[in-house]
């Protein structure tokens, strides 16, 4: 400030050198005191205090190990209705899966809070330390931000969580909502090197907390997955251990081959291997089938991809009996729409028929329903009625097929029509071959015989299930006599042994009259070796019975569009190969020769002959004159649907079972009877390469001999 006499320096300027103060000097320590005292202040006010104590830590220790009650007791309000079985069976899955590792992908109805369950998970496994490092992946990176915003929400909303992990969440409520105050942010002096962003979160590190440093990050399928790690604060490198993916696939992805099998591929391979070199990574996917045959459809089946531990559970497992009663609550559903805006006469009909309408209905979740509907079964019935392809594919986890995606198929009406008025266990005149073949499962052995033609105009001569329910309309589910009813005392291999002992003895053993009064007997009975823990058991029936000569166990193949199709195999010496099935010349330690069949081929095959008309070439027909007797046949016969797709420059009709999983194990002896004809010489004659397949013609030698001299 200038004064009377000039400035403080202009002062100092106008002494002697020697005698002039320190000013420089002065100035600085003056400018280090303030930056210091300015430090201090910065440094105290980004100082989070003291940490607070733990409210309850018995409840906080009660919940460590135990993932149902973390959920229930620390969001009340996200959890608040009871379990229901399928979530019970879920839970204790991913528990399992966070816990000691493995994989699990999961299609559960909307709104059954699969996705608040597996956010609810990562929650869990960051606050407990059972993982440092969490991957979040979405179909796309903003549908995987949202996840992580959803938990970053609770995190800084739900005081319980505040209450009871005081080391994460205080650092967090500190930030009050500014993100940027992150990198400043001191607990006891020390960075707590948080990061608090939408597509990453890394927990504050505080000594001692088992969350210190925990890391989760996001990233859509399709972007930067590959290669994920970060350093800790301590300089150690860590990569991802548990792997979150949600909803993997889109619409667009779903409808095209290509995408669906690039997806799987990073999921199989950059997602699975995020762990790094000679390390698993833990994976929980909450997924929805969109189309038959996606990405996701083809995770969940267990045939497949048995790693992933598929599991589809329904909003409906049994739909009710009373049809009749359902229809007519259709209608009142619509006009109570139409004349108030809701469903209460509806809902009043219900309640009035309750008993009724609901016999023979299982729901997964009774307590899942809206104010104004009754039950969980009331609140299904609805969901069908306003869109029914939308209920069976985010509901049901069984998209109906795309009436563009397949051709017209035959139908049971259709199928039951098809009588040749022969008797059963007759063999029409011109029949030169039986086939038998026995689907094997658990609780019953279906059978089916049939004869052939040369050209394969086949006919079903007989057919059933061993043991005999002695009624017209049962299913494999509720068969009251079973395989183990017949082999008291014995395991479930010893009673399926004994039940093929029974089968082939009658049939095998049995003379069959053709019409001209031929004797003929099964030249080829083919056993299904693929159920379950059965395939030991096949294999030694087939080498120790009396009939080993025309026993032969089978394994179907899903040969897809983008799969190696048979004919490209090389035939190596002793193999037998016909028209798309194999019987490799290997026997190995079962010492038994098997066949392998593409069954999506044979399946087309066998439903093209059923849509040949009566007498022509190539027919397939079924015995008697009653269509009634045969109506449990032809559902069998149409449980299956195809999807035509394309890969590797191949069309392939891809077989899928309709919604509901209706039993088709008859479906499956017609195609191995089918094959056994093959084995046996059948073959049609327009076209013996089979369906979308053209056989180059065969040229003589004394054709060309011919061209030469007329040359």
């Amino acid at each position: 400030m200038a004064g009377l006499f000039g400035t403080t320096k202009a002062r100092a300027k106008a002494l002697p050198k020697s005698v002039q103060p320190d000013v420089r000097s002065s100035y600085d320590a003056h400018k280090d005191r303030v930056g210091k005292r300015q430090a201090a202040q910065s440094k105290s006010g980004r100082n989070i205090g003291d940490m607070p104590a733990v409210v309850d830590p018995k409840r906080k220790v009660s919940c460590r190990l135990d993932f149902g009650r973390f959920c229930t007791t620390y969001s009340p309000d996200t959890f608040y209705l009871p379990w229901s079985e399928d979530h019970l069976k879920v839970i204790a899955r991913i528990e399992t899966v966070v816990l000691r590792g493995g994989l699990y992908a999961l299609a559960m109805p909307r709104g059954s809070g699969k996705t608040s369950l597996v956010e609810q998970a990562a929650t869990w496994a960051m606050l407990y330390g059972h993982h440092r490092f969490i991957a979040l992946i979405g179909a796309t990176e903003p549908a995987a931000c949202e996840m992580l915003t959803s938990i970053r929400m609770t995190l800084e909303t739900e005081d319980l969580f505040l209450d009871d992990f005081p080391e994460v969440v205080f650092p967090i409520r500190a930030l009050e909502g500014i993100t940027n105050r992150c990198g400043g942010q001191l607990f006891h002096g020390k960075q707590t090197r948080m990061k608090w962003k939408e597509d990453e979160i890394i927990f504050p590190s505080i000594e001692g907390s088992q969350a210190s440093a925990a890391i989760i990050r996001v990233a859509g399928i399709t972007g930067r997955v590959r290669g994920m790690k970060s350093k800790t604060p301590d300089g150690r490198s860590i990569r991802p251990t548990l792997v979150l993916p949600d909803d993997p696939q889109t619409d667009d992805s779903a409808k095209s081959l290509a995408q669906n099998q690039s997806r799987a591929a990073i999921l199989a391979g950059a997602i699975l291997g995020l762990a790094g070199p000679g390390k698993k990574v833990s994976g929980v996917m909450p997924c929805t089938v969109i189309r038959p045959g996606d990405m996701v459809d083809t995770i969940l089946d267990r045939a497949k991809h048995p790693a992933w531990n598929g599991e589809r559970t329904k909003m409906v497992y049994s739909f009710p009996t009373n049809l009749a009663l359902w229809e007519q609550y259709g209608e009142i559903w619509g006009d109570s729409f139409r004349e108030h805006g809701d469903i209460r006469d509806a809902t009043e009909f219900y309640r009035a028929n309750r008993a009724a309408m609901d016999e023979g209905a299982v729901v997964a979740w009774e307590e899942n329903h809206d104010p104004d509907e009754l039950s969980g079964l009331q609140s299904a019935m609805n969901l069908k009625l306003r869109d029914e392809p939308a209920f069976w594919a985010e509901y049901q986890n069984s998209p109906l097929p795309d009436d563009n995606d397949q051709e017209e198929q035959i139908t049971v009406d259709q199928i039951t029509q098809k009588l040749n008025g022969h008797s059963r266990g007759s063999v029409p005149v011109g029949c030169d071959a039986l086939s038998m073949f026995i689907d094997v499962q658990g609780k019953l052995l279906y059978w089916m015989i049939c004869a052939w033609e040369t050209d394969f105009t086949g006919y079903i001569i007989a057919y059933g299930a061993y043991p005999d329910q002695k009624r017209r309309d049962y299913t494999l589910k509720n068969a009251r006599v079973t395989l183990a009813h017949k082999a008291p005392g014995a395991g479930l291999e010893g009673s399926i042994y004994a039940g093929l002992v029974a089968v082939c003895g009658k049939h095998l053993g049995s003379e069959w009259r053709r019409g001209d009064g031929a004797i003929m007997h099964i030249d080829q009975c083919i056993i299904d070796a693929n159920w379950g823990t059965s395939t030991d058991t096949v294999y030694q029936f087939c080498r120790q019975s009396e009939y080993a000569a025309i026993l032969l166990p089978s394994h179907g193949m899903y040969v897809g569009a983008s799969s190696r199709p048979f004919d490209t195999f090389k035939k190596q010496r002793g193999d037998k190969v016909g028209l798309n099935w194999r019987v490799p010349n290997t026997r190995g330690k079962r010492a038994v020769r098997h066949a392998l069949i593409d069954t999506n081929f044979w399946k087309s095959f066998v439903s093209a002959r059923l849509a040949v008309p009566m007498g022509d070439k190539g027919c397939l027909s079924l015995y008697g004159r009653k269509p009634v007797v045969h109506q449990l046949l032809a559902g069998q016969l149409v449980a299956e649907y195809c999807v035509r797709t394309e890969g590797r420059g191949r069309t392939v009709d891809e077989w899928k079972t309709r919604p509901g999983n209706p039993d088709n194990h008859w479906f499956d002896c017609l195609v191995g009877c089918a094959v056994g004809a093959s084995m046996r010489g059948a073959s049609l004659p327009s076209n013996q390469a089979g369906p979308g397949k053209t056989r180059r013609a065969r040229v003589k030698l004394s054709d060309i001999q011919k061209e030469k001299r007329q040359a």
